[in-house]
């Protein structure tokens, strides 16, 4: 009768391989959608908006400094910060967070 017992006790402890992977499958399938995927589009948004940045474009960097553009050469990028006194910024072109100019043109911002 114990013997009996342990063979189906066994058994159903073997049970379908797909069951235990299909929760994994979809723990991961989840993850991928609210996580990976809108990080993903941030970043190509990101990189492209860096792209767009060209001489004369009003920006915002991450430490919130509003400046016009001058030039841009590689992964730099000449700031005009303050026309009464000439003041320029060369800062990394990855400090920019916002072009203001395309936010104008798009009738965004208002002044």
């Amino acid at each position: 009768m114990m013997a009996v017992l342990l063979q189906a006790q066994g058994q159903n402890q073997s049970g379908n391989p797909l069951g235990l992977i299909l929760p994994f499958v979809l723990v991961l399938g989840i993850m991928w959608l609210l996580l990976i995927r809108p990080q993903r589009k941030r970043d190509r948004q990101r990189r492209e908006m860096l792209e767009r940045v060209r001489k004369n474009d009003k920006v915002v960097t991450v430490g919130g400094i509003h400046g016009a553009v001058r030039w841009v050469k590689g992964s730099e990028v000449m700031l005009l910060v303050d026309e009464s006194n000439n003041t320029k910024l060369r800062m990394s072109l990855s400090a920019i967070t916002r072009i203001l100019s395309e936010e104008k043109e798009e009738g965004e911002l208002s002044d």
